[in-house]
């Protein structure tokens, strides 16, 4: 991979009026799509936040908790991906991405929205993530979190059942 995210193309853009998103578990065969997928809309705020844009950061970020992924589908072509690992006491958004022409159609604040639904249910924290440079912040405030701590590049965020 070269690190621009454009060596494996990305899904078609969709119509806005196209049926529900399903999921399954991701597979090692996943891994082309996933990765050229976080290159394609990670690169950007990390750029802007001053971290690490390169292969083997991008692939070391994907296998983290791989056995937790889910590749989001629409009509059986991969278009995004979830990832959440679900302890006794704690929940967490490990990714969520979606390809720039499934974005900004409140398909990751619905997964979100059903993810923070089923923690409260468990009664777990539900923590995520967020670089400092990235919007979704304002999206991840609304749904409940708040800012617990910060880095460098990141506020971690919680939102509590």
């Amino acid at each position: 991979m070269s690190g621009t995210g454009m060596d494996v193309p990305l899904p078609v853009p969709v119509p806005m009026n196209s049926p529900a998103l399903s999921r399954r578990p991701a597979t090692p065969h996943d891994i082309p799509f996933l990765l050229a997928l976080r290159q394609r809309t990670m690169n950007g705020h990390l750029v802007a936040s001053g971290a690490e844009i390169d292969d083997a950061h991008h692939k070391a970020r994907l296998m983290h908790r791989f056995e937790c992924a889910e590749v989001l589908l629409h009509e059986g072509a991969p278009v995004g991906l979830l990832k959440v690992s679900r302890d006794a006491l704690e929940w967490v958004v490990i990714q969520i991405q979606l390809v720039p022409a499934w974005q900004g159609r409140g398909i990751g604040a619905a997964l979100l929205a059903e993810v923070a639904g089923q923690a409260t249910r468990a009664g777990a924290d539900l923590t995520l993530s967020v670089l400092k440079a990235n919007p979704a912040r304002a999206l991840y405030e609304r749904l409940g979190f708040f800012i617990e701590r910060e880095n460098g590049f990141s506020y971690e965020m919680r939102r509590k059942p």
